[in-house]
């Protein structure tokens, strides 16, 4: 399994999210948020087609991660994003970030937002990689941890130059860098 964890580049496949997935997605939401989503706010989310897009991480027949998207009018907001603790630093949620910025783009965004702990720097430089830049704070957003939450934005994304930053992203995947 360690060999195989090394060398991914080409084992990470991206699907649309469907209910059969749902036990691996809440299994890594048990382990990477404090209050996890629950099975049903999962179904209920995969049953609006029209307005969100969610997607798993495979690799062989593991989910390793997933990430939701909800698309509105002229903006997409990132509703979740999670990898497995044990699949991290292997550029899965960069490959995820990637397709939710391409997947805004095909639907007709022109910006992209979200929220992230204000101590998650982890996650605050994979976003800074997407274009994401701090709009404000939201005060004591992650009630379960008393946490605020930084609010973030991409704008333009509709830009030319936003796919070449997302060309550019793709590129240092493929090189192996994640």
């Amino acid at each position: 399994m360690q060999q195989r964890q090394a060398d991914l580049s080409s084992d990470v496949v991206l699907v649309p999210m469907r209910r059969r997935h749902l036990r691996s997605v809440l299994r890594i939401e048990g382990l990477v948020y404090p209050r996890p989503w629950s099975a049903s706010l999962f179904t209920s989310e995969l049953a609006l087609r029209r307005t969100r897009a969610y997607y798993v991480a495979k690799v062989g027949n593991d989910v390793v991660g997933y990430s939701g998207l909800m698309l509105g009018t002229d903006d997409a907001h990132v509703t979740t994003i999670a990898v497995d603790p044990k699949w991290h630093r292997r550029g899965i949620g960069t490959r995820l970030m990637l397709n939710m910025a391409r997947v805004s783009r095909e639907r007709g965004s022109r910006n992209l937002t979200l929220e992230v702990r204000v101590a998650n720097t982890g996650a605050q430089a994979l976003y800074h990689l997407f274009g994401f830049a701090p709009a404000g704070i939201r005060k004591n957003y992650y009630s379960e941890t008393n946490e605020d939450a930084l609010v973030m934005w991409a704008t333009d994304i509709d830009a030319p130059e936003y796919e070449a930053r997302l060309e550019e992203i793709e590129t240092r995947l493929e090189g192996g860098a994640a």
